[in-house]
């Protein structure tokens, strides 16, 4: 108890513990907010990796479209349902049961 009531007296312990208890608890910078900025840096890493992979597909598939013109009529029936002028295209839409399974 007497230690206690020692250290209690030393000013530079009781500004140190003060300030330690500021910069946890209160400061803009606590931990709570730093958990919160490394949560957010985490996510938007895994949303840039996301999108550079995405970003080399358009590059590889737009390379591919600009020089192979089978895959152009490929793409443009496939996405746009475009279709020569003896051809019929039917749509085939799954229902959500039959997606499920």
């Amino acid at each position: 108890m007497k230690r206690l009531l020692n250290l209690l007296r030393n000013k530079y312990f009781v500004i140190t513990l003060t300030f330690l208890v500021w910069m946890v608890f209160f400061d803009k910078n606590d931990l709570f907010s730093q958990y919160q900025y490394r949560h957010q840096l985490s996510k938007l890493k895994q949303e840039r990796d996301f999108y550079q992979k995405q970003t080399v597909k358009v590059h590889q598939d737009l390379d591919e479209l600009t020089t192979n013109k089978e895959k152009l009529e490929k793409f443009a029936r496939e996405k746009y349902l475009m279709k020569k002028d003896n051809e019929e295209v039917f749509v085939i839409i799954k229902s959500k049961d039959q997606a499920s399974n």
